[in-house]
């Protein structure tokens, strides 16, 4: 990268460091400070008496102590976050002197702080400068470069004294221009000559090998240093800084320029120029033409060379002689004493400075490098976004929007991007919202109809079939793509969603593809296809009658088996080949997935490697799996739903009746519409085919365990005129007189005449209402005949069904019998009353003769003697023998057959005796009689006699001679 490509910025304060009052104003001064270090909130200074001095975050010196009593102290290394220094003086006359002080114990004596350890460094007795000097963290291992290209190492516990081990380990004819260490699973040297940068493995795996040259350039005293952060090494040459890492040279960042010294500071790399009087022209025009007269001016720059942007640029009035970091600030100390810190500007107030100068991207880059929080940096993409915006750039406004979603108010871009000509643009920002999950039903809405606008449905599917969680409003999407026309979309959204009932709801409202609603009803669990099957019934009646009765019969018989499909290989027939359902399962899943489909077993790839439906066919495959459980519902739920259906209303009936769980409410709903169905079929069907669903009624009503009422039977028959309804179930009630007058009321004489056949044996009560009908008008006895009238008038006489005189006054009624058609009738029932008459008299002569012997005979016995004249016992069959007993009914015994005691004698002892022979026969006689007296006193009962007779005459007659008609006894 070229040296102009480096944008310049002013993100450091600088500040010369003025002492206190009470310190020396020459501590400063040229020749009086050696070395310095920095560390645990102190800065070390070293001088050339070989006095520290230590100061606090004032500048003020808080402590001085004599390190070394002679030469100067050139090198000094503060272990951050301990109390130990190490100093190094030296004089050539002598070897180097490296002493650890533990700064907190001090001597009781002196007060100083206690040295923990003193060695002389070795250069095999070669008296050359130290030019480099590193150590690690714990004082284990020190590294010592020197002039003549030599570095000793030096191993030990310098903490504690326990001694020390020094080893030569590199040797170049080069000067050592800088030492570095670097600790992973090894512990690294870095040694950088003017010439190359070499490694050495001073421990861990690897010890004992040579050294490795890493790269063949070297650099210059003072420009190698280490990143502390990750640990790399720093090289800053003429024509770039470069970075080593362990696996070798890293990132190298071109700044093209001589540099005298380089430092680290938090991400940033400080670079020192020479003297401006030993730099080219070309230089001293990049230092905007500031040239010190005295020729001793040097450049300090401050680099980020991740951002790669000079963070700041100074020039200075004298060279630089030590840059140090302590307090979070960078400290320089020039040649003539003066001392600067540098400290940075706060983020925001760097961040101003780039938005002053529009330069947003180093502002995200240095955002991103500072691990800003996340809402801070999208107010950064924010405010880039509205800048590119004003300029136009409206596809890469947008990216930085995208960018900022995450804190931005929807709103602001939104209307920013409405125009139509920005519709992608929008687009982008809309779906973005919906991956972050901040999208509204608004939002949602208007995607969609941007969709909609660019017909884009590639897109469209692409966002409602994005997988993972649901990055939007479900509702909202749905209703746009109903909206929209996008029928199938909205579909597969509800499935994905397991949105059931708004599948089939699109299905039907939407896409009238009825069949495939079906379909998709059949393949869900029994609750969810019930209520769904319920809530369509009428309109997919309407359109797939044969399948979705098929369907209400399954479930409603307890045989519904939610299908499962698979999808196999194609070679499948045509869709003319197929039936209706099977078509309709291909649409089906060519439009969504199917509930309980199973795609593993897809395999015919289509032209790019896609599987499609139209390559395959959907089958069932579970034909023999048995029914689900669930509950049936009652059958009755069901009927509404076939209302102006009666075809497959009939078929669900009929499907139904045959099932085996019904209870008898089910039975009683099921037969009773059935049967009102039949009826209702019938009345709208032609004369030629109006049989054929009666005879189905009566056969039906016929069964012998039928569970209809007969009320209901009779009222269905009634309202759809079908008598023999009618006739069955008053048939079944034995209403044989009701089926009689409904023939006669609809004046149906053949009719009244079979009923008359078939029931009058057992009802004769049905010849007299015969009679009156058949003379009630010509045209039924016309219909009848002569010898219907005859057989009937025949079968009143024979049972006496009627009086003569009534049979008369029936004829009479109406003009109708002639005198010829009754005559035969008149002469028979003359002649057989003439008999009657003559019999009757005759019987009532013989019991006149009975009565009157029965009275004389007890006339005789009143009034004269009795001659027994008996030899043997009617009870034992021998010969009468004292005691003997004669009865006036001329019956002898002796009396101890009798059961009466021998020694006892009179009248007294026989009273109460009767004749064994006669006693049978007056106990029957007393008994009718009781019984005839008390019935006499039962008047229901002779009222109930009458009523059941047909001859009224005659029972009056009977209950007379019982006495029911005597006079009450009363005894006093």
């Amino acid at each position: 990268m070229a040296l102009t490509s480096w944008k310049a910025f002013k993100f450091f304060d600088v500040t010369q460091v003025q002492l206190p009052a009470t310190e020396d104003s020459n501590l400063f001064q040229q020749g009086n400070v050696s070395a310095v270090a920095a560390g645990s909130e102190n800065v070390f200074f070293g001088g050339a008496d070989g006095v520290v001095r230590i100061l606090s975050q004032p500048f003020k010196v808080v402590r001085s102590f004599k390190a070394h009593e002679t030469g100067a102290i050139t090198h000094m290394k503060q272990v951050d976050g301990t109390t130990l220094l190490v100093t190094i003086a030296e004089d050539l006359s002598s070897e180097p002197t490296l002493k650890v002080w533990a700064l907190d114990k001090l001597d009781k004596k002196t007060g100083i702080p206690r040295c923990q350890s003193t060695i002389n460094i070795k250069n095999g007795r070669k008296q050359f400068p130290i030019t480099a000097f590193a150590a690690l963290d714990d004082l284990s291992q020190l590294a010592v470069g020197f002039g003549n290209g030599a570095v000793t190492v030096v191993r030990g516990d310098l903490i504690h004294d326990r001694g020390t081990k020094q080893r030569t380990v590199f040797e170049s004819e080069e000067p050592i221009t800088g030492i570095a260490f670097r600790e992973d699973s090894t512990t690294t040297l870095y040694i950088a000559t003017t010439g190359r940068i070499s490694t050495l493995v001073i421990s861990g795996r690897g010890l004992g090998q040579p050294p490795r040259s890493l790269e063949e350039s070297g650099c210059g005293l003072g420009c190698m240093t280490v990143y502390e952060d990750t640990g790399d090494i720093v090289v800053a040459r003429d024509d770039a800084v470069y970075y080593y890492g362990p696996k070798g040279r890293g990132p190298v960042y071109a700044y093209e320029c001589p540099k005298t010294q380089v430092s680290t500071f938090k991400d940033y790399v400080a670079i020192v120029l020479p003297p401006q009087s030993n730099r080219s022209s070309s230089l001293r025009a990049f230092s905007n033409g500031q040239v010190d007269d005295g020729f001793t001016t040097a450049n300090l720059t401050i680099l980020n060379t991740d951002l790669k942007f000079i963070a700041h640029q100074e020039s200075l009035p004298a060279q630089v002689r030590f840059i140090f970091e302590e307090w979070g600030d960078l400290f320089v100390m020039t040649l003539d004493g003066k001392l600067f810190r540098y400290r940075e500007k706060t983020f925001q107030q760097k961040l101003e400075l780039l938005f002053q100068r529009n330069l947003y991207v180093y502002a995200i880059n240095l955002a991103q490098k500072s691990r800003l929080d996340p809402v801070q940096q999208n107010v950064i993409y924010r405010r880039y976004g509205d800048y590119l915006y004003q300029r136009g750039d409206f596809d890469t406004a947008m990216q930085q929007y995208l960018k900022a979603i995450d804190n931005t108010e929807p709103s602001q871009v939104i209307r920013k991007f409405l125009d139509t000509q920005r519709i992608h643009n929008l687009i982008d920002y809309l779906e973005e919202l919906h991956e972050h999950h901040r999208a509204t039903s608004d939002h949602t809405t208007l995607l969609l109809n941007c969709y909609a606008k660019l017909k884009d449905v590639e897109k469209l599917e692409e966002f409602i079939k994005a997988p993972g969680d649901l990055k939007f409003d479900l509702e909202t999407a749905i209703s746009m793509c109903r909206q929209g026309g996008y029928f199938d979309q909205a579909a597969f959204l509800a499935r994905k969603h397991d949105e059931h009932e708004l599948v089939i709801d699109i299905l039907i409202e939407d896409s009238k593809k009825y069949a495939e609603a079906l379909a998709y009803i059949w393949r869900l669990i029994p609750p969810e296809a019930y209520r769904n099957m319920m809530k369509y019934a009428t309109v997919l009646l309407e359109h797939c009658p044969k399948d979705t009765t098929q369907l209400f019969i399954d479930y409603y018989t307890g045989q519904f088996r939610p299908k499962k499909d698979a999808v196999v290989i194609s070679n499948a027939p045509s869709p003319q080949a197929q039936g209706i359902a099977s078509s309709a399962v291909q649409n089906l899943a060519s439009l969504l997935p199917l509930p309980y489909m199973n795609p593993s077993t897809v395999q015919s790839p289509g032209p790019e490697g896609k599987t499609t439906v139209s390559q395959t066919q959907v089958i069932e495959t579970n034909l023999n799996d048995p029914p689900a459980e669930y509950d049936v519902p009652q059958p009755r739920t069901a009927f509404s739903a076939f209302v102006d259906h009666p075809d497959e209303f009939v078929v669900f009936l009929e499907a139904c009746m045959k099932s085996e769980s019904l209870d008898e409410g089910d039975k009683k709903d099921l037969y009773t519409t059935l049967f009102e169905m039949y009826l209702h079929i019938a009345s709208e069907k032609k004369p030629n085919e109006r049989q054929q669903w009666e005879d189905k009624a009566k056969a039906l009503i016929s069964r012998p365990d039928i569970p209809i009422d007969a009320s209901n039977v009779l009222l269905l028959s009634h309202l759809e005129n079908f008598r023999d309804g009618t006739i069955l179930v008053r048939e079944k009630q034995g209403l044989h007189a009701d089926i009689f007058r409904t023939y006669t009321s609809a004046h149906d004489t053949r009719g009244a005449l079979r009923a008359l056949h078939k029931y009058g044996p057992e009802d004769p009560s049905l010849y007299p209402a015969a009679l009156a009908y058949l003379t009630s008008s010509p045209a039924a006895l016309d219909a009848a005949g002569p010898g219907e009238l005859d057989a009937v008038l025949q079968k009143i006489a024979a049972d006496g069904l009627m009086a003569p005189l009534q049979v008369v006054q029936t004829l009479s009624a109406n003009a109708v019998a002639t005198m010829g058609l009754v005559r035969k009738y008149l002469g028979d029932t003359v002649e057989r009353e003439r008999r009657e008459i003559e019999a009757n008299r005759k019987t009532i002569a013989s019991y006149r003769a009975e009565t009157a012997r029965t009275r004389e005979e007890l006339e005789q016995l009143a009034t004269q003697p009795v001659v027994f004249q008996a030899t043997r016992c009617r009870a034992c069959g021998g010969a009468l023998d004292l005691p003997t007993v004669h009865f006036l009914c001329r019956h002898s015994f002796h009396q101890r057959c009798l059961n009466v005691a021998e020694d006892e004698e009179g009248a007294e002892a026989l009273e109460g005796v009767e004749c064994p022979v006669c006693a049978p026969k007056n106990a029957t006689v007393r008994a009718v009689r009781k019984a005839q007296e008390e019935s006499a006193e039962r008047h229901e009962l002779f009222l109930d006699a009458l009523r059941r007779s047909r001859d009224g005459f005659a029972t009056i007659g009977e209950w007379f001679g019982r006495g029911v008609m005597g006079a009450v006894s009363t005894v006093e």
